[in-house]
């Protein structure tokens, strides 16, 4: 590896800052990819990609220059301008005043009369003259500004504190020939014939300084591709080491838990859970370990399906953990496994970092030596600290905030325990190829009998409040929900606590509760137990009720602030309700209704299903909405979005297939590159044991 230090004006203390980018050599450079181009053309081309920002650039000689002061603190320097096209410009630069500094200096000296420049900003037709709100500027005798930052397509990068976007661009630049030499084409030659895809040296280099829209365009291209086969190729291959290893344990239906647990149900299962819990015996019963996913609709009875799983791994004296993203979901959980488990005996305990410290020691002992079948929690279960005895199912629910590696962790934590997935989120069959490939997949698509469809519809506070009253007044439950827990500086924000009061106020003869994150425990328990039982009517809470709760007498949602959810909470917010024989609403109660907030609400508002309205949210916000950061950094994505790429997504799939059926250990010649890179890139943080 070669020094940034190598590059002209990048000393010490200028490296540690590009460290903190990731970037610690030149080798680097090529690989720090831009977030965004901005077109400084002046002829630009039509059909601007959505990755380009169009930005006006004018260059001519200066005629003028003053400064401002306004009321505020402001400094305003104003520039004219004579243009090179005719005309004149006058271009205005804005920066804070600061006391005993000249805020303005170094730029008087570069804007004497006579001083040819180029002005970067928006600009704004005022009868013949032109006013720019200026952003950047560069003086004509400057040999990088044509170079790198006017009169071309300009590179856009993450940046932090001390690494100036000028900077950055120079760098960049200035590395990139030698961190281009030794990047290589790991692509067989083959494949980028049948995809015409660029070569990778040219790729990277117009990744960064592309002449036009095609090389740009076909740069992204090459590299989203490149993402995406690797992911497909690592998740294959993390599938088929899986299946390989053989678990040295299996079970067997003794029912002794599982009838009774049918029997005292209340309910009938639906044919979609049956098929589902039938696909995940039969992994369990198998000699290698399960990694499925399940997927269905909110309310469609997931958690009966994954009880089942457990109580088999019981039934035969192993133990279960169900894992959950946070702490009062795991809560929720807990009373949903009390309701289902009553009369069993099936010992089950909720850990959690708010678990007091006799109670946490209790359970840690008793897991260790295989007292308790099932524990519930966050992550952390995955901790050094928690030791089991026979830990044979890993249960992961809103499996979204998990990524593979969590997977792993989870299913050796148990010695290749069985691993079963589970999200509310269903998820297009594309995105579920490349995403979850070392995954089998079950799909629950009805919902018990007796739900009937949730009424939606936006609205406004004050007809909300008169259904809360006459939803209340027949007898039933309602849930009103705020985005925020206290008040902030925006007036058009909700917070639950202030409106809390008044809607007290508001019902006297009904109790209202209050639910938000920040409350203990106990607290919360208790909160949501009076609302399961019929002691408090109302509960005005945040988002934090989106998921585990079940009460079948909740019949009306409202959401306020609702253009402040992204669709799928408010699908997750909208499942609170319906949940039992009566007639329910959702009502969404919005503030300012900006268009992409109009096109979520509209989508909410046209469909019930779970599974249509999944492909609209996909659409709309993207998979890199969707998924966690740190799944993002999992997947290895630099530049690739599986929602956005879904054309290329597919072409990588099928081509990943075609290597691995001709060549399953990539140990061909033409295949070497590509076994390399992966090895590179996910052996380690994936242990794919097949390849290093």
């Amino acid at each position: 590896m070669t020094s940034l230090r190598f590059i002209k004006g990048i000393g010490p203390k200028k490296a540690g800052l590009f460290g903190k980018l990731g970037i610690n050599s030149i080798e680097d450079l090529a690989f720090y990819y831009p977030r965004k181009w901005i077109d400084r053309r002046p002829d630009k081309e039509s059909n601007t990609p959505p990755y380009v920002v169009r930005q006006d650039v004018v260059c001519g000689e200066v005629v003028a220059a003053r400064e401002t002061y306004t009321a505020g603190g402001l400094v305003l320097f104003k520039v004219v301008i004579k243009n090179d096209r005719g005309g004149e410009a006058e271009a205005v630069f804005f920066k804070r005043r600061a006391r005993g500094f000249d805020v303005f200096g170094s730029m008087r000296k570069d804007f004497r009369r006579g001083s040819r420049v180029w002005i970067v900003g928006e600009s704004e037709e005022n009868m013949f003259l032109t006013k720019i709100r200026a952003q950047e500027y560069y003086r004509d005798d400057d040999p990088t500004a044509k170079k790198y930052h006017t009169g071309r397509i300009v590179p856009v990068y993450p940046l932090t504190g001390g690494i100036t976007a000028r900077l950055m661009r120079e760098t960049v630049a200035a590395g990139l020939p030698f961190s281009i030499e030794g990047a290589g084409d790991f692509l067989p030659a083959r494949i980028r014939e049948k995809r015409a895809l660029f070569d990778r040296a040219e790729a990277l280099r117009c990744i960064h300084f592309p002449e036009n829209y095609f090389q740009l365009a076909s740069a992204r291209r090459r590299l989203i591709y490149e993402e995406l086969l690797l992911f497909a190729l690592a998740c294959a291959i993390r599938r088929r080491q899986i299946r390989e290893i053989p678990k040295h344990f299996s079970y067997e239906i003794k029912r002794h838990l599982l009838t009774p647990f049918r029997r005292n149900l209340g309910f009938e299962l639906t044919g979609g859970q049956k098929k589902a819990i039938n696909e995940i015996f039969g992994d369990m019963r198998s000699p290698v370990p399960m990694a499925r996913l399940l997927e269905g609709d909110v309310g469609s009875g997931k958690t009966v399906v994954a009880l089942s799983a457990m109580l088999l791994a019981a039934e035969n004296g192993a133990q279960s953990a169900f894992i959950t993203p946070t702490e009062i979901l795991a809560s929720q959980h807990y009373f949903t496994f009390e309701k289902f488990l009553k009369g069993l005996e099936v010992r089950f305990e909720l850990l959690t970092g708010s678990t007091p410290a006799a109670r946490r020691k209790k359970i840690l002992e008793g897991l260790a030596c295989g007292e308790i079948d099932i524990v519930i929690g966050t992550h952390a279960i995955l901790s050094d600290g928690v030791k089991f005895r026979n830990l044979r199912l890993a249960v992961v629910d809103e499996q979204h905030r998990f990524g593979v590696r969590q997977r792993a962790a989870m299913r050796d934590k148990g010695e290749l325990a069985d691993v079963l997935v589970m999200t509310a989120t269903p998820i297009p069959r594309s995105l579920f190829l490349a995403m979850y490939g070392d995954l089998d997949l079950s799909t629950i698509k009805e919902m018990p009998a007796g739900r009937k469809p949730v009424s939606t519809l936006e609205t406004d506070e004050e007809t909300a409040f008169e259904a809360v009253n006459e939803e209340i007044s027949a007898g039933n439950r309602v849930y009103i929900v705020y985005p925020a827990i206290e008040e902030s500086g925006n007036a058009e924000l909700k917070a639950v606590k202030t409106e809390y009061e008044k809607i007290c106020h508001r019902f006297p003869g009904f109790k209202a509760e209050l639910l938000h994150g920040r409350m203990k425990s106990a607290d919360k328990k208790r909160t949501m137990d009076n609302f399961a039982m019929g002691r408090t009517q109302i509960l005005v809470a945040t988002q934090v009720v989106e998921v585990g709760l079940d009460v079948p007498e909740a019949t009306l949602m409202v959401i306020n602030n609702a253009e402040r959810f992204g669709l799928a909470a408010l699908h997750q917010l909208r499942g609170r309700v319906g949940r039992g024989n009566r007639p329910s609403r959702c009502l969404l109660v919005c503030g300012n209704r900006t268009p992409e907030a109009a096109e979520r609400l509209d989508a909410l508002v046209n469909c019930s299903g779970g599974f249509e309205l999944s492909e609209k949210d996909i659409y709309l916000r993207g998979a890199g909405d969707i998924f966690t950061e740190e799944q993002h950094g999992d997947m290895g994505f630099r530049l690739a979005d599986l929602s956005r790429d879904g054309n290329i997504l597919r072409q990588a799939i099928d081509d990943k297939d075609g290597i691995l059926s001709i060549d399953p250990d990539l140990s061909a010649p033409e295949n070497a590159g590509v076994r390399k890179k992966l090895i590179e890139q996910y052996a380690g943080k994936w242990n794919l044991i097949d390849l290093s």
